[in-house]
This record gives C-alpha cells, structure tokens and sequence, in this order.
C-alpha cells in the first residue's frame, strides 16, 4: 500500500561505493523497503576491479506502477548515495544535472595510486566544495566513523540508509527497514542495524 508519493517517476537513485562497502546490500535493503511501499523497483549494478577496491554502483528506478530499464539515464540521477566520497564526483559527472541531490559518507578510501604516493587525494574540503557544485542539495555523514563506534566499519552502508530517509526524499519507514532486516540478515543483528539506521536518521535531521 503507497502511502506517500515518490518525488517523480520514475525516481532515479545511485548508491556507489567502493568494493567492500556493502553497496549492494545497501541497495537491496533500499530497495526491499520500497517494494514493502508498493513500488515496483528496478536495480542495475556495475562493478569495477571490485576485490581491489574498485568502483560499485547500483542504479535503483523506482516507480508507483510501471517497470523501467535497469540502467538510468545519463544526466537523470534524482539523488546519489555515496560511501566513498570522491565517488560522488565520478557519478555526478555522468549522472547528475542542476537539480541532484546528493548524500555523502566522508571517509575517504585512498586507491593505491595515492597510498604508494603516485597520485594525490583531494582534501575533504575540496571534495565537499565540488559536490555543492555540482548538486541541488547535499548532505555530509561521517557515517564510518559512527559505523566504528558501533565496532564494525560495514554498518556505514546501514548509517547511509538511515540518512537516506532522514533526507525525507524518499518515503521510507522504519518498520520496513526492521521488516526487511529481520527477513534478510541473520538472527541477532537486528538490534545492531536498527541503532546504526537510526543514527543515520539523526545525523540528517539533527
């Protein structure tokens, strides 16, 4: 049962990341949600030199009666969820247009390039500046940084899923993330994922 209106439709979210992030995951949980809506969900994933840490995207169409293409549209991304930062630019480059919204983990993951000093990473400040640039809206959660409060960098994904909804661009309930959870994950993470999503929701709307 549609209890709320999506923004547009069909409503176009990327979520990228790097290898290892839980991208993928993140959109299913994502996406799970929203079918618990009554939206039909298309997804698409791309993948990198994933095992060394390359790029993820997952393309996520979301509509209220109509199956779409899986891949979206170059310059139509409606919001892009990142949980790496400089991946923000990368997809806006391609995917964006004037009125993206974008949401951004601020943990860098360095490639080799930069670690074996070969390449330079840019500084938070200027990623941030770029990003404001080339979006509508943008929102920064040092969701890794929480994700290692909470003893286990992988919850970040969970973090960014709670921000997601805490930007209140999408309808997406709490009790659907719990369903979708319990449904998903194994027993005796729930309470773990339910803390992480909820910090997320906070760190946007606090």
């Amino acid at each position: 049962m549609k209890t709320e209106r999506i923004p547009k439709d069909p409503y176009n979210v990327i979520i990228t990341g790097v290898g290892g992030q839980g991208n993928v995951m993140a959109s299913r949980i994502l996406s799970n949600m929203l079918v618990r809506r009554g939206y039909q969900v298309t997804i698409g994933e791309t993948f990198g030199a994933s095992q060394r840490g390359g790029s993820v995207m997952s393309h996520i169409r979301i509509s209220a009666d109509s199956a779409w293409s899986p891949q979206i549209p170059k310059g139509k991304a409606d919001i892009v969820v990142t949980l790496e930062p400089i991946e923000a630019i990368r997809v806006l480059m391609t995917y964006g247009h004037p009125g993206v919204k974008v949401l951004t983990n601020t943990r860098p993951i360095y490639p080799v390039g930069v670690i074996s000093g070969e390449l330079t990473y840019p500084t938070a400040e200027e990623i941030q500046e770029a990003i404001r640039d080339l979006s509508a809206e943008a929102w920064f959660v040092a969701a890794t940084d929480e994700a290692l409060k909470l003893g286990n960098p992988i919850l970040g994904n969970i973090i960014m899923l709670g921000a997601l909804a805490g930007t209140e661009t999408l309808p997406l309930e709490r009790n659907d993330f719990q369903a979708v959870i319990q449904e998903s994950l194994p027993a005796g993470t729930l309470e773990t994922n339910l803390k992480a999503y909820d910090l997320g929701v906070e760190r946007v709307r606090g």
